[in-house]
């Protein structure tokens, strides 16, 4: 029975992604919402990343110096820890997962509301395909900005690493540039902004899924406020696995 359960959610978010992405009606009117929804969901983030992403970059570089000097290594080990870390992980994985808590419930609360006030069903009765009308540009702006968010978060990191060594003095800037410069990889930078495209669709898909079909009154909404954020986090650790993996 839970099988069923489960494929039956399946089937219905799948049904109504076809919906989403069907052609828009209007382009004119799709193109402003697309836009409008790049601000809400995309530039409306970037202060939690930049802020999130100093502290970790600076917090990283410290506990790396700390933990892990020894006569043996060399001095500018931080520096490329600090490096492979933001790159690999934080960028792309952790920071969707903060930006699942923030987008995430943001999407489901805001349509939640719409269908039990029915204003999703005042849109169906004008012959309006309101998934494609409300859905497709969340995702297609979320989308548009995550490689964005990702750079500003990989430079961040590397600000904060850098304040550390300048203000906090635990290690020297020249060894914190030499060990972020050593076996650079382009191709990190390319798997970061790949996961994170992949993230952003799973978490705008998913939590307007959650908001959509959000069926009873306001409680419903709080419900499928945290459904949204729970599901959208086990969905990226669960194709971070398999993207890493696959892209490594």
């Amino acid at each position: 029975m839970i099988i069923l359960k489960y494929l039956n959610i399946l089937g219905r978010y799948l049904i109504l992604m076809g919906r989403s992405f069907s052609r828009p009606e209007r382009l004119r009117m799709f193109f402003k919402q697309y836009i409008k929804e790049m601000s809400a969901l995309g530039v409306d983030s970037i202060g939690i990343v930049l802020l999130i992403s100093f502290f970790i970059g600076a917090v990283i570089c410290i506990q790396m110096k700390l933990n892990i000097q020894s006569p043996w290594m060399p001095r500018w080990v931080s520096g490329y820890t600090t490096r492979e870390i933001m790159l690999l992980e934080f960028s792309s994985s952790i920071m969707c997962l903060i930006l699942a808590g923030k987008v995430g419930s943001n999407i489901a609360s805001e349509l939640g509301t719409m269908r039990v006030t029915q204003q999703i069903d005042a849109l169906d009765i004008m012959g309006v395909n309101s998934a494609g009308y409300l859905i497709m540009p969340k995702i297609l702006g979320l989308m548009t900005l995550m490689p964005c968010l990702v750079i500003f978060a990989d430079v961040m990191g590397v600000i904060g690493a850098y304040a550390t060594a300048y203000i906090g003095h635990i290690l020297s800037p020249e060894d914190l540039t030499l060990g972020l410069q050593h076996a650079f990889n382009p191709w990190f930078v390319w798997m970061s902004i790949i996961k994170s495209t992949v993230f952003a669709f799973i978490i705008a898909s998913v939590s307007s899924f959650c908001g959509y079909t959000v069926e009873g009154g306001s409680v419903e909404v709080g419900k499928a406020s945290t459904a949204a954020v729970v599901n959208s986090s086990i969905l990226i650790l669960f194709s971070d696995v398999f993207l890493t993996q696959l892209l490594s």
